[in-house]
Parts: structure tokens; C-alpha cells; sequence
């Protein structure tokens, strides 16, 4: 009996020696940007490691912040960002009910295709859809950004997943107290299932809030350009990169998703680990 408690109090310290070290790896590059960020240039490139900065050097924040538009970048994120989010808020939850809830003859079907869209890289889509923004003259604007996104395959899936899982008793009881389709999903059953939707918006939010390749495609004027490609500006060809603005920049324009996720935290986890079980 005591040698089975050993076992088991041991695997559990090598489970979070385990998993420490996962975290350390993951946010090593975060802990080093933060301190690339507060560096003066001398210390930057130099061929020693050093956490710390010998001299705590706030400039490249305000340099950041005042030649490098950082707020206006921020700002753009959280509109385009924002603006997708609800889109696909507007788009998902009644495609999710339906797949979940409703039988019709291209049932299977639908669900097929949903799934399938969840195998096909960003990417492949990127030049037909260039080519459309192209022809509606929506290049470099807000639209360009947005609208490609409006919907998503992976939130069709989890919502759907969500609703399958709600008893309907719940929504026998919406109908015979007369309540609408339109009512009872969006005022009895969304509330059941906020966790996912937690989840689901913090993907959508950390995803599109990443993204460089799209924007660097459809926008051309640094007045619209999101956090990522915003922080493109401290490099050059000729300058090369001007590493601790970019650093202090980077850590600026991180802050937000932590904020976010933080926020957040406890509902995304059960929103992850609740979706589909009965």
C-alpha cells in the first residue's frame, strides 16, 4: 500500500516537473521579449545572455508608441478583430442550431462540408479571394479585412456540438410557453452555452488579432494596418531591425490577449472540456 502511494505522489511530481518545463519553453520568447523591450541598444547586441537590463531603458516604449503608431495599430486590431467576432457570432449560432437541432434532407451533407472547410488551409483561399476583393475595389479598407471572415468552419463545429448536447427539454418547454424559434435560442439556449462561445472567442480573437498574411496582402496604407503588420515598420532593408522599439511594440500589442484570456480563462476551460458530453 505504501509503495503504491510512492508511485503515485511520484508520478505526480514528474507530471508538474513535466509540465513546468512546457511552460517555461512556451513563455521563454515572452519573458525575452519583455526584456529585449527595456534594454538600451548596447545591451541588445551583445554576445552575452542577460535577463535583466544593467540600465532600464523606457524609451523604446515611447519611441513605440510615438513613431511607430502603436495605439493606432492596437485600434485597428480591436475594429477588425471586433468586427469578425461579431460577424461570425451573427452567422454561427443560427448555422450551429440548425445543424444541431433540425432534420433535413442535406443534413449530413452540410455537416460534411463544415467539416471538410476545417481541413482546407487559410492559404489555399488567399489568391481567389485577393482577386475578389479586387473586383468589388474593396482593397486596402476595413471591408478587406473583415469580410473574408465572417463566418468559421472550426465555430460552426463547436457550436454545434454545444447545442447537441443541451437536453430539449429545454426547448419543448420555450415552445409551449409560446416562446419563438428566434426567442428560445437566443434567450435560452445561448446562455447554456457561453462557455463555448468563451472559447470560441478567444480563438477567433487571438487568430485574427495574429494574423499578417492577409492584411499584408489587402492593405497598403500603414493607417489601416493591424498589430502584426504594424510592427513590420521598425524594419528595413537598409536599417535593418530596430530590435527594441519592435520588442517594446510586440509586448504592446501582445498585452491586449493576455487581457483577454485572462479574462476569460475559466470559461474557455470549460467551454473546451464540456463541449459534446452529455
Amino acid at each position: 500500500m505504501q509503495k503504491t502511494c510512492t508511485l503515485s505522489v511520484l508520478k505526480v511530481y514528474l507530471l508538474n516537473a513535466f509540465l513546468a518545463g512546457g511552460a517555461i519553453v512556451m513563455l521563454a520568447p515572452f519573458v525575452w521579449m519583455l526584456s529585449l523591450s527595456l534594454k538600451p541598444e548596447n545591451e541588445i547586441y551583445t554576445p552575452f545572455i542577460k535577463l535583466l537590463p544593467e540600465v532600464w531603458d523606457f524609451e523604446n516604449y515611447r519611441e513605440a508608441v510615438n513613431y511607430g503608431e502603436t495605439g493606432k495599430f492596437v485600434f485597428n486590431g480591436i475594429v477588425v478583430t471586433g468586427s469578425i467576432l461579431l460577424l461570425q457570432y451573427l452567422t454561427i449560432i443560427p448555422g450551429a442550431y440548425v445543424l444541431a437541432r433540425k432534420r433535413f434532407r442535406l443534413e449530413k451533407l452540410c455537416f460534411a462540408l463544415v467539416l471538410a472547410a476545417l481541413m482546407i488551409p487559410q492559404h489555399i483561399a488567399a489568391i481567389p479571394l485577393f482577386m475578389l476583393m479586387g473586383r468589388l475595389s474593396l482593397l486596402n479598407t476595413y471591408t478587406a479585412l473583415i469580410l473574408p471572415f465572417m463566418t468559421s468552419a472550426f465555430g460552426l463545429f463547436l457550436l454545434r456540438q454545444s447545442f447537441k448536447a443541451l437536453p430539449q427539454d429545454l426547448i419543448d418547454a420555450a415552445r409551449i410557453d409560446g416562446a419563438s424559434e428566434a426567442y428560445a435560442l437566443f434567450a435560452i439556449l445561448v446562455p447554456q452555452i457561453f462557455p463555448a462561445l468563451a472559447a470560441f472567442s478567444v480563438f477567433s480573437i487571438v487568430s485574427h488579432w495574429n494574423d499578417f498574411f492577409w492584411p499584408l496582402l489587402v492593405v497598403s496604407d500603414m493607417e489601416l494596418a493591424t498589430p502584426p503588420l504594424g510592427v513590420s515598420i521598425f524594419a528595413s532593408d537598409e536599417g535593418g531591425n530596430d530590435v527594441g522599439p519592435m520588442m517594446a511594440s510586440a509586448t504592446l500589442i501582445v498585452l491586449p490577449l493576455m487581457l483577454v484570456f485572462l479574462a476569460a480563462r475559466k470559461r474557455f476551460v470549460q467551454g473546451m472540456t464540456m463541449t459534446g458530453l452529455k
